[in-house]
């Protein structure tokens, strides 16, 4: 069944449409957010928000890792060697990458 050529340029708009939506959305979250930074910090009212790198790397590793091993197993048990392994392998690569520096930045902070 062939689609007419006002479905297809439907189709095709819709997440052009979409995409600009959610740019529209998030510029304006951030010029809001900037602007409130701003009031508060001429109303001297402003703390900067306390952000633990230690333990958001090693969260974020552990879940890279573990999404990482998962999907390299079954990509590799579904397609073999390949490309598409690279879908795994990278975000094992970068949870190793992050586990590997807390341990680093944890034996430097413990020594």
């Amino acid at each position: 069944m062939e689609r007419s050529s006002a479905a297809q340029v439907v189709i095709a708009v819709i997440p052009i449409v979409g995409i600009v939506m959610g740019s529209v959305v998030a510029f304006f979250y951030l010029l809001w957010y900037h602007k409130r930074r701003m009031l508060l910090i001429k109303a001297g009212q402003y703390h900067k928000p306390n952000f633990d790198l230690l333990s958001f790397s090693l969260l974020t590793g552990l879940l890279l890792a573990t999404v990482g091993i998962s999907l390299t197993v079954l990509l590799a048990l579904v397609g073999g060697a390949g490309y598409g392994l690279l879908g795994g392998i990278i975000p094992l690569s970068m949870g190793i990458g992050l586990l590997g520096y807390y341990i680093i930045k944890h034996s430097i902070r413990g020594s």
